[in-house]
């Protein structure tokens, strides 16, 4: 038993719903306190691909700039279906923060009214100056935009509100579900 976290042990886990606009505040913050994400691509045989990469965010949608023929690249070509998970780095349960999200990745072209506002939302002079590079102008390539239908948000700090630590939110609808925890009575 933990003294400082006696709600981590409260079984079966909440199962309340958040309100909706409580959810997409608090998946905004997670993806905003970091700027590295898990990219999920299918390959041509099916399998999957994860890469690490950099990402910024308009609300849900995320942008990233992918390295020209890539095998991830490639793999958004033939199948626009992905996953991209986004974590909180701190360690233990009483701090576990991230989200999944499902949907679909368009290539946006160079010069294109997408891609101009995706390079507005790209900090790609950070970006740049990190690698030792100093452009006046932003880097020329496709850049990736990733359209959520689904985020699943987990976070266990949550059950001590109340709330289940897994919120699934979806575009248009009024509310979010919950993924029921550990011994939830169905």
């Amino acid at each position: 038993m933990s003294i400082a976290h006696k709600w981590l042990e409260q079984e079966p886990w909440p199962t309340q719903v958040m309100p909706k606009n409580l959810l997409e505040t608090r998946i905004e913050r997670v993806l905003t306190m970091t700027n590295i994400g898990y990219l999920g691509t299918v390959r041509k045989d099916g399998s999957p691909i994860v890469s690490p990469v950099e990402f910024y965010n308009d609300k849900f949608n995320l942008y990233i700039f992918p390295q020209p023929n890539s095998p991830k690249v490639h793999a958004l070509r033939r199948d626009p279906r992905l996953s991209f998970a986004v974590a909180n780095p701190m360690a233990g349960w009483a701090c576990v923060m991230g989200c999944q999200i499902f949907g679909k990745g368009t290539l946006l072209d160079v010069d294109t009214p997408e891609w101009e506002h995706g390079m507005k939302v790209f900090k790609w002079v950070a970006s740049s100056f990190e690698l030792g590079k100093f452009p006046v102008k932003p880097p020329r390539g496709q850049l990736l935009r990733i359209d959520p239908d689904r985020i699943v948000y987990t976070e266990h700090f949550m059950r001590k509100e109340g709330y289940a630590p897994r919120q699934i939110w979806t575009p248009g609808a009024d509310s979010p579900k919950v993924v029921p925890g550990r011994n939830a009575e169905t």
